[in-house]
């Protein structure tokens, strides 16, 4: 087999190329359906905006977007839906012939959101399906004008995007669409926030997860963004509530300020429940967290985040799901955490007892994880836009389980600078208790860090991260003593190989993967996976469920310009 090396070095932190991140799906990835199956350039006047989304409004009024025969877009005014004029009613938004996309002037909300028991009730909404259902058809792409604008699907609200991996689904801005967007440019639109009735740890609980019996009232957190017009809440007790599908979904260029001064994240799931299908999604270019789950309980498969500023994984709230085959990778000198992972909202705030009140109730957050590569920016706090880059940071009262994953980190020494430098591994305050307990596990995990670990010790007073890594079999490729870190390439090593193919994200078979201990580290040789052949998101030849659709990954899509950096 092939075997190309991961190059990590200094030298290799630099982008390569420039360009713009255009959407140009191919005429083989366009999809037909009723709504534009002749020719857009051929309509004219009223009837060309019959490929356009419409919807008849209470006053029995059909609003439309305007189509352009020149482009092959169409155009939707703030009339048609914005901040304060959410849709309330079924809307589609059908794929558009010859790269057309749909242009929001305004934001698009929908669903109308309720901020107590009481207008819940009289409005009917109790649970995903009560309300308007946004639907999008395979290969369409919607884009924002503004960065003041962004998507919400309220509670009771579902979205049904489904795209295929030859007609993915995108959201982004309308510079991306118009070729002017960098390719690592963010803050252009707002992001995706999605809304739901799930179980939430930042509301107060009756009875136990267990017992069946866990019941709240008056449970409305409000979510990113929200103020004045652009409010929406999320939360309640039912993690069975769903909000829809997303699949063959790309979310780009987000994070820009909103309402209330949050810079939102690519998707913000609040209280999102398991009834709700969230497969093959990525999201790319973000100024604050790739997703972000507020509590609820969903799994997710297949994802992939390229180039979020801040963490690309952010867990809060007591989320409950299983994230299955992950890509991460940040951009050269500018990323946070790979996972940065909360177990209990406002922990800070809350007395030792409270916590476990919470935690026997079920109510903390409980992940597990399998199959994830992650390749971290090597960056220092002056240099990043929130912190510098690193792995894993578990705390306040979260349980997880780890497997079969891979994190790659800085090859260059620490950021000594800088209280939160290049780690791989880092477990605060509650969740070293969860790890001593058997709640927090990690296994068939392989990190490469320029520091391994924070360093931290455990509540019983012998245990470290380190200690505690090693004992359930993992494997850390450690610095050596003057705080130079072992480069995972060729160019230092050539027999130590984590990852191989072209670009390099794939897993080598564990079976035969070997890590010598050329550097007299007292490296373990191989690891064994828990669930499966290979550890890490991707196999080469064996399981590459990025091909096709993904953006910026490779250059074989035509879409990738620049390649990835390493």
């Amino acid at each position: 087999m092939m075997r190309s090396t991961l190059f990590l070095g200094i030298a290799a932190l630099v982008l390569v190329g420039c360009g713009g991140g255009d959407i140009n799906l191919s005429p083989t990835t366009s999809v037909s359906n009723s709504n534009n199956s002749t020719s857009n350039n051929n309509n004219s006047g009223n009837n060309a905006n019959a490929v356009c989304a419409s919807y008849t409004n209470s006053g029995g009024q059909t609003i439309s977007g305007t189509f352009d025969a020149g482009t092959g877009n169409c155009t939707y005014s703030p009339s048609f839906a914005d901040a304060g004029n959410n849709i309330t009613v079924d809307l589609n938004i059908p794929s558009l012939a010859n790269d057309g996309a749909h242009i929001f002037e305004g934001s698009l909300f929908i669903g109308e959101d309720f901020d107590n028991d009481a207008d819940l009730a009289a409005a009917g909404i109790t649970e995903g399906g009560d309300g308007p259902t946004l639907t999008i058809e395979a290969g369409a792409t919607l884009a924002w004008q503004t960065n003041a604008n962004f998507l919400i699907i309220n509670r009771g609200s579902q979205i049904f995007a489904v795209g295929r991996a030859d007609a993915p689904i995108t959201f982004t801005s309308v510079s991306d669409i118009n070729g002017t967007a960098a390719f690592d440019a963010v803050q252009l639109w707002g992001g995706v926030v999605i809304n739901g009735f799930g179980v939430t740890n930042a509301c107060s609980y009756t009875g136990t997860e267990a017992g069946g019996d866990l019941a709240t009232t008056e449970c409305h957190v409000p979510a990113e963004g929200a103020a004045g017009l652009d409010e929406s809440n999320y939360g309640g007790s039912n993690n069975d509530d769903g909000s829809g599908r997303l699949e063959y979904v790309r979310v780009k260029h987000t994070g820009a300020t909103v309402g209330n001064g949050d810079e939102l994240n690519g998707i913000s799931f609040g209280g999102v429940g398991r009834d709700t299908i969230v497969r093959n999604l990525q999201v790319y270019s973000t100024f604050d967290d790739g997703i972000e789950m507020f509590g609820g309980a969903f799994d997710i498969e297949n994802f992939v985040a390229l180039y979020a500023r801040d963490d690309s994984i952010d867990i809060d709230e007591g989320w409950e799901g299983t994230i299955t085959n992950a890509l991460v990778i940040q951009n050269a000198t500018d990323g946070n955490h790979c996972i940065e992972a909360d177990g209990i909202a406002s922990f800070s705030g809350l007395s030792a007892p409270d916590v476990e009140t919470r935690i026997t109730q079920g109510i903390n957050s409980d992940v597990v994880i399998n199959n994830l590569t992650c390749i971290i920016s090597a960056n220092g706090a002056a240099t990043a836009t929130h912190d510098p880059g690193a792995g894993f940071r578990f705390r306040e009262g979260l349980f997880i389980d780890v497997n079969d994953s891979v994190i790659i980190g800085s090859t260059s020494a620490n950021d000594t600078t800088s209280a939160n430098d290049n780690y791989c591994l880092r477990i605060d305050n509650r969740s070293q208790t969860a790890a001593q307990d058997g709640d927090l596990n990690l296994s068939g995990v392989l990190i490469s860090c320029a520091e391994p670990f924070r360093g931290q010790t455990f509540p019983n007073g012998t245990d470290t991260e380190a200690t505690f890594f090693a004992a359930e079999g993992n494997t850390a490729v450690a610095t050596t003593a003057d705080g130079v870190a072992v480069d995972p390439t060729a160019t230092a090593d050539t027999a130590l190989q984590v990852l191989e193919g072209a670009p390099a994200i794939f897993s080598i078979d564990a079976a035969t993967q070997t890590i010598p201990d050329a550097m007299g580290m007292g490296v373990a040789t191989g690891i064994t996976p828990t669930g499966g052949a290979f550890i890490g998101g991707l196999s080469l030849g064996a399981m590459d469920w990025t091909d096709g659709w993904v953006f910026g990954l490779r250059d074989d899509m035509g879409n990738s310009n620049p390649n990835l950096w390493f």
